[in-house]
């Protein structure tokens, strides 16, 4: 299945407010959501679920979707390179090319941009949430994680953005899920929806897969796409209360075209015209 990419371009800018209110989440053509997937503690699963919240968007019809990997570790470039399916896309950034980027690739015709942000780096995690429309934190279970979420929360909270909980991890039936979820409300909104720690996530993601496509009828591939319908519904939620404008670099910055190299397999953002073999 090829990617998809978009030929029109729309412009956010729009100074009738009533018209910008008229673009929700399938109408809104030129408009990008942004998701970034924070937690300043390693091994929350941020990366696992990047990636599966992206494929399931696409599976979903929320597309064109791209996959933006900040983490220095690299590992959600490393899995999107062993994918045999041509989608979701992945562009690599930096920090300092982010708002640029993000706005090449709203004009390339994308609809979703999914981010891994680093962990454990509060000047780069606060600089990716103030991009981000939504910040989603992956949280395991247990006292440690629950420690940890404070310093995210309060980056979102210091730039004014909402964001997500997610319990990730739990193991079936266990009282301190609910724990952890009694004690993250008091941070902010969380997820109804659990992810619960099977062998199946770890076995889809050797070969580039996910829960999703793996096993479409599991309860894992079920939770998943029950959580990106939660997060779609935030995301129009969020979009319907307040206008969300796309950054808009200026400058030497607003002009430099992505550049970006999308893994191994070599394929560029621009241009995205006459491209008949899966490549953006």
């Amino acid at each position: 299945m090829p990617k998809r990419c978009g030929s029109r371009a729309v412009n956010p800018f729009l100074t009738n407010i009533g018209a910008v209110a008229a673009f929700y989440w399938r109408g809104f053509t030129g408009h990008m959501r942004v998701v970034a997937m924070a937690s300043q503690k390693g091994g929350s699963g941020k990366t696992t679920l990047s990636g599966h919240l992206a494929v399931q968007a696409e599976r979903a019809g929320a597309g064109p979707v791209v996959l933006i990997d900040l983490d220095p570790q690299a590992s959600l470039a490393d899995w999107w390179n062993d994918r045999a399916a041509p989608y979701p896309a992945l562009a690599r950034s930096t920090m300092a090319r982010l708002a640029a980027d993000l706005e090449g690739l709203r004009r390339q015709g994308f609809r979703l941009a999914v981010i891994d942000a680093p962990s454990a780096t509060s000047a780069a995690t606060q600089s990716v949430v103030e991009l981000a429309e939504l910040i989603v934190i992956p949280t395991r279970p247990s006292p440690h994680d629950l420690r940890a979420v404070g310093a995210t929360a309060d980056l979102c909270a210091r730039a004014g953005k909402p964001l997500l909980f997610v319990v990730n991890g739990a193991a079936p039936d266990a009282r301190i899920t609910g724990e952890t979820m009694l004690a993250l409300s008091r941070h902010g909104t969380v997820s109804p929806v659990v992810i619960h720690h099977r062998a199946d996530f770890a076995t889809a993601m050797i070969d580039g897969g996910t829960v999703t496509e793996h096993d479409a009828d599991g309860r894992s591939a079920a939770e998943i796409e029950a959580l990106w319908r939660f997060v779609s519904d935030r995301l129009e939620t969020n979009f319907r209360r307040t206008v969300f404008a796309p950054p808009s670099p200026t400058g030497a910055a607003a002009q430099r075209p992505v550049s970006g190299v999308f893994g191994r397999r070599g394929a560029r953002l621009p241009p995205c015209a006459g491209r008949s073999n899966g490549e953006i």
